[in-house]
Order: C-alpha cells, then sequence, then structure tokens
C-alpha cells in the first residue's frame, strides 16, 4: 500500500466497518477510476458530450433509455423530482424551487422518509416538490396510495434502503402499478445497492444510485431511467442543479468504475469477505455476554454482516459504549452502530483494506478485555448519545 496521507493531513487512521457511509468517505476507489480521474483531469471537454458518453455507458449497465452523472445520490432526487415537475420549461426551471404550476406534489410512504444524513423529504422539497407521505410508519396499503394521487401529483419516490421500514409497505412492483394506472412517474432512490438493472426492469422509471458506494467511483450520483425523464432531470443544470454538477473527473471516473463493475470478481470478493466475518466470529465466541450472528443484507445485497449482540451484566459493557471505545485510541475502529440503542452493532466488511480484518479482531479483543477488568458495567446512560450527538459538529471547526 502507498503512504498513508492521513498521517501527513493529521486524520485519524480509521478502519472502516461501518460501510459505504459517505461520512467516512463511502469507499475505496478502484483502481480503474484513480487511474480514469488522473488521466482526465488535464484535458478540457466539453462536458454535455462527456455526458453523453457516460449516458451509453450507464444504459448498457442498467438496462436504461439514458442516464447522466451528477453530484451524488441526493442531488439526483432533487434533479429528477424537478424534472417530473417542469418537464423542458426552461422558464420553469430558472423559477425553482418556486414553481409555476401546481403540479407538484410528489407522493412518499410514510416509512420511508428517512434520513440518510439529510432527511429524504428534503431532497424533495429543494426541488420545489410538495411532499404527500402516505400511510403510517409501519404500514401502507393500496388505498392510501390510489387516493392520494390527483392531477396535482408530480411523481413518486421510492426509497430503498436499511434505514426505512422493512414491512408492511408497498412493494415497489405494487407501487409502480398504482402510480402508472394514473400516468405517475416513480423514482426509486437506490443510492447504495447492488441491483442495477432490478428496479428499472420492475418498472420504475428513473433509477438513482451513488457512483461512490459499492462500486467504488468517485464522488457522484447516477440518474437513469426513461430518455425523456432523464432528459428534464439532465435540463436542471440550468438552475438547481448549477449547485450539484458533476465535474470531468467525478463523470469520466464513474464511467470506469461501471465498466470495471462488469468484470469484477464479486465472488472472490463475497469470499474473502466471509473469512473476515469468520475470523471476527471466532474471536468474539470466548466472551461472556457476546453473541455473534451473520447477517444478510436486509435490502437482499449480496453481502452478509457481522451482528454484535451485547448483554452489558455479563459483557461489563453496553454495545453503544463498545463501540465508542472501538472508535477511540491510536486504532480508531467505526462500527455500524445506528441501531445500538437495541443492543447491537454490525461489522460490515466491505471497505477494508488487506491486514485490516486483523485490526478489527485485536482492537475488539483490547476493549472486550478491558471491559471485563472493570468491576463495574461500563454503561452510558442511552439519552447521552441524544444529548450529544452533535457537539462536536457544533464546535467545527475547532
Amino acid at each position: 500500500m502507498s503512504e498513508d496521507i492521513r498521517a501527513r493531513l493529521g486524520l485519524r487512521p480509521v478502519v472502516n466497518v461501518s460501510g459505504t457511509m459517505t461520512s467516512l468517505g463511502a469507499s475505496i476507489v478502484v483502481p480503474e477510476a484513480v487511474r480514469a480521474v488522473q488521466a482526465i483531469m488535464p484535458q478540457f471537454v466539453e462536458i454535455n458530450d462527456l455526458q453523453r458518453k457516460a449516458s451509453a455507458v450507464i444504459a448498457r449497465l442498467t438496462g436504461a433509455e439514458a442516464g447522466f452523472v451528477t453530484a451524488s445520490c441526493s442531488a439526483g432526487i432533487s434533479l429528477a423530482v424537478a424534472g417530473a415537475i417542469t418537464g423542458p420549461n426552461l422558464l420553469a426551471i430558472e423559477k425553482l424551487p418556486d414553481t409555476l404550476t401546481d403540479r407538484n406534489q410528489v407522493i412518499v410512504q410514510m416509512g420511508h422518509v428517512v434520513s440518510y444524513g439529510a432527511p429524504v423529504d428534503q431532497s424533495i422539497r429543494l426541488a420545489g416538490g410538495k411532499v404527500v407521505m402516505i400511510g403510517q410508519a409501519t404500514s401502507t396499503h393500496r388505498y392510501h396510495m390510489e387516493q392520494a394521487i390527483t392531477d396535482k401529483t408530480a411523481a413518486a419516490v421510492y426509497v430503498v434502503s436499511h434505514h426505512v421500514v422493512n414491512y408492511g409497505l408497498l412493494h415497489l412492483s405494487e407501487f409502480v402499478e398504482i402510480a402508472h394506472a394514473r400516468g405517475v412517474p416513480v423514482i426509486v432512490d437506490a443510492a447504495s445497492e447492488y441491483d442495477l438493472k432490478g428496479f428499472l426492469a420492475t418498472g420504475a422509471d428513473i433509477a438513482l444510485y451513488s457512483g461512490h458506494k459499492f462500486l467504488g467511483g468517485p464522488t457522484s450520483g447516477i440518474v437513469a431511467g426513461r430518455k425523456e425523464l432523464v432528459r428534464y432531470a439532465m435540463l436542471q443544470n440550468l438552475g438547481i442543479g448549477r449547485g450539484m454538477k458533476a465535474g470531468k473527473e467525478s463523470i469520466y471516473g464513474v464511467m470506469a468504475a461501471l465498466e470495471a463493475w462488469e468484470t469484477r470478481d464479486h465472488e472472490g470478493i463475497r469470499a474473502r469477505e466471509s473469512g473476515y466475518l469468520k475470523l471476527w466470529k471466532e474471536t468474539l465466541e470466548p466472551y461472556p455476554g457476546v453473541t455473534a450472528v451473520i447477517d444478510p443484507d436486509p435490502t437482499r445485497n449480496p453481502l452478509d454482516r457481522l451482528k454484535v449482540l451485547i448483554r452489558p451484566d455479563e459483557a461489563h459493557i453496553t454495545a453503544w459504549d463498545l463501540s465508542r471505545a472501538l472508535a477511540s485510541g491510536d486504532t480508531p475502529v467505526i462500527v455500524r452502530d445506528h441501531e445500538a440503542e437495541h443492543h447491537y452493532f454490525y461489522l460490515d466488511p466491505c471497505n477494508l483494506h488487506p491486514g485490516q480484518e486483523e485490526i478489527v479482531a485485536r482492537r475488539l479483543r483490547e476493549e472486550l478485555d478491558k471491559a471485563r477488568s472493570s468491576n463495574e458495567v461500563i454503561a452510558t446512560p442511552i439519552e447521552d448519545l441524544s444529548r450529544h450527538r452533535f457537539d462536536g459538529l457544533m464546535r467545527w471547526p475547532d
């Protein structure tokens, strides 16, 4: 491995077992994309023509009629919604987020209104969309959606994520069926999904992907789908999309990452990750109060994670305190702990450099041994997590 630039910058040498998280830099960029970025950076190109080249690659990989690259998947939501509202009306595009029409309502299931670091509904509102939530947090029925659609409905957004409620809601095929019966286009937020073809094949009009998560490209988002709707979304670069633009390096980098995806040794990667999970599971087996279970991805991505369940009275530490302890020190290990209040966290194997799996195992042993030697259970009140969650950010850059 080349020199770790983090030391020169004074940054912590984070080991990422949280996953493809934007807050940690998303993913390890594949060598093909690194080379592509380096090759195009010194050159001038006509961006719209480069986007045409990207469209052909996106279409081949996703089964879409067309596609383009934007700043992020979050930007993709805003641009796709804006396109559904304005169509090709250039004046309407300039006026956003104020709309020239009252056909600006966007349907979303309540159980899909989650935060991926920012609220899903905010991406819609930025585009001038008026969010219409249907159903309840844990249930949406056909009649909720059927009766929500009116002549003011511009689009319907469907979110695929480990954050959403994964039961009691409308399946994508049913969501599409109801929307299309009334001529409403469906936009799928599939930011961190392996399946590049299934959502459009199921009938979605636009599918949105992150270019910098599982694809391993530079920071970017991919808008793919019906040519007319993709064009309308692309036209938003004359308006709100200006602040969401992708540079030549992102566009060409994503093209390279997509092409590398076609030839990537997916089975070999899964085998290596399975070895990491086995190592960590065996590492944790001797510890009282710790149960490790290999868990499949909730959105059916072809990868597993290790679910680490903690019984504080036996392990002498809570799941959230163990997570915080692992993230401290000279070798911080960042776990996926967004559900730690339920006494578990996950270890995600998809973003490790060779040898880092051993660092994770060592840090688990260190912190669990330290907890076992404690005379008292290490148990910070769970409400303190909420109270202090944003303290560091509110002091930034100090």
